[in-house]
């Protein structure tokens, strides 16, 4: 009556369950790993779940498809602190690594401040981060934005280097943490050259901007802590985890800890844009 066989139809409904049933467990796989990395994006899951997609016949269009489907997509929310005051009597330093190209793990190391606290608690988070592999070298937590928390941080990277015969470069913005005595005593100890950011453009230490993001966006978003300690605790195991187990993009879908023991693969480099376009995007950002 309808155009169509009794075979033709029975056929379509199961298929049409066993497409149901395909999601429904995708959709359990996808939990599983979110419950590590809950910000974590869908190329980067597809790339951690692509075994077990392909035994389950789901490609990457379809895997977009059920993440849809079910509202599991990320939707990104930028959120600006000031963490750098640039107005203060000590040296700046020029910009050595604008034009650099990273070859290999511990050539390039990139600092930076962000806020991660709230309101009654303000907390502050000093990373160190190599930009070849993006690995996070070290980490500090802080009430403040004394420069001691910066120190401790790059004190911890030092402690952590695997290649110490190798000229390394310590690249930051113009803040007074990074700018003042102290630290640059620490890189001189660890005989390290400084470059900093000569320009109020994000773009010139966009790794350690980025690597800001990623551990604010996907691992600490949403959490509501107040003591400082447990908050440690919390920055620390995201760390490891991001260490460990998140893929990057920009190293073929390899984890930065991988990445961090060999030096044989070109890492692919954050786009570089104009500074009228620059001025745009923050004007724009700023006005959300």
């Amino acid at each position: 009556m309808f155009g169509k066989s009794r075979q033709v139809y029975y056929r379509a409904k199961k298929s049409e369950a066993k497409r149901r049933e395909t999601a429904s467990v995708v959709v359990k796989k996808v939990q599983q790993v979110r419950m590590r990395m809950s910000e974590l994006g869908t190329r980067k899951l597809y790339e951690k779940l692509y075994d077990e997609l392909r035994e389950l016949g789901v490609g990457r269009d379809r895997l977009f498809a059920i993440m849809k489907a079910n509202h599991m997509q990320i939707l990104p929310k930028r959120q600006y602190h000031i963490t750098t005051d640039s107005h203060h009597r000590f040296r700046k330093h020029r910009n050595l690594v604008e034009n650099l190209t990273l070859n290999r793990p511990e050539q390039l190391w990139v600092s930076d401040i962000t806020y991660i606290g709230n309101r009654q608690n303000p907390m502050y988070l000093s990373l160190v981060t190599d930009a070849y592999s993006k690995k996070i070298m070290g980490f500090n937590v802080s009430n403040s934005l004394h420069a001691q928390g910066a120190i401790k941080a790059l004190k911890q990277a030092i402690k952590n280097r695997k290649y110490y015969d190798r000229e390394l470069i310590h690249h930051s913005d113009r803040g007074l943490q990074y700018c003042c005595d102290d630290y640059q005593k620490e890189l001189d100890k660890g005989n390290l050259l400084c470059s900093m950011t000569e320009k109020y453009d994000p773009y010139q230490n966009a790794i350690a901007e980025r690597v800001n993001g990623i551990l604010k966006q996907e691992f600490i978003k949403g959490i509501l802590v107040n003591d400082i300690v447990l908050m440690n605790k919390l920055i620390k195991q995201s760390i490891d985890i991001y260490n460990r187990e998140r893929p990057h993009y920009s190293c073929y879908m390899k984890t930065p800890e991988f990445m961090h023991g060999q030096e044989k693969i070109k890492i692919r480099t954050y786009k570089k844009i104009a500074p009228q376009n620059c001025a745009m995007l923050l004007n724009y950002y700023l006005s959300l």
